[in-house]
């Protein structure tokens, strides 16, 4: 595709669907690795690129350029992933305020709390897959180490890395509501 801006530029505002598709596919996979160095994170980073062309289509009409699309694609997806970490800030942010705001009270409703949060920690796990779900366990509650786990499960180390960190990330994507609870009882445990 040849990216000449001149021509290209209001082809693209236009809504020339092949025009845009050519610049989405020419630019999607250096974007992505572009997302990846700043995100350090493989899915969301594909989620901003992905917002970024979304966003593009839907305001084409409206747009402005004043350099070329490739600068635009990377200042705009630079933005986008900066948005996103300062999204995820407020957000650890807030779940630290909720934990210092409920710390004086969180003797009394601990116990009930607790027992929400294991039942909610069984719930996720059931909705594993059955390996991801095995590996788990043999780690955390079993105290096995990858290789052991391997062994008895005739599988590669590299295999029970992969399950565990698909289970990580999935219980902490659903028991992150849990977290302050889950920090104010690990450092009551080590006596923090």
């Amino acid at each position: 595709m040849d990216l000449n801006n001149e021509q290209l530029i209001p082809l693209l505002l236009s809504g020339d669907e092949a025009t845009f598709e050519g610049v989405y596919k020419h630019f999607i996979r250096p974007l992505h690795v572009y997302a990846i160095s700043i995100l350090r994170d493989e899915d969301t980073a594909k989620g901003m690129v992905q917002n970024v062309f979304l966003k593009l289509w839907e305001r084409r009409e409206r747009l402005q350029f004043s350099g070329s699309i490739k600068a635009y694609l990377y200042g705009a997806v630079y933005n986008e992933c900066l948005n996103n970490l300062r999204h995820q800030k407020v957000k650890v942010d807030h779940q630290q305020h909720v934990w210092y705001m409920t710390k004086d009270n969180a003797d009394e409703s601990t116990g009930m709390e607790l027992l929400d949060l294991k039942e909610k920690l069984q719930q996720a796990m059931n909705e594993l897959p059955e390996k991801c779900r095995t590996v788990f366990q043999l780690s955390r509650f079993e105290d096995l180490k990858y290789q052991e786990i391997a062994d008895e499960l005739g599988i590669s180390i590299k295999t029970v890395e992969n399950q565990m960190g698909k289970a990580l990330k999935t219980l902490r994507l659903k028991l992150v509501d849990y977290l302050p609870l889950l920090i104010w009882f690990i450092s009551r445990a080590l006596n923090i």
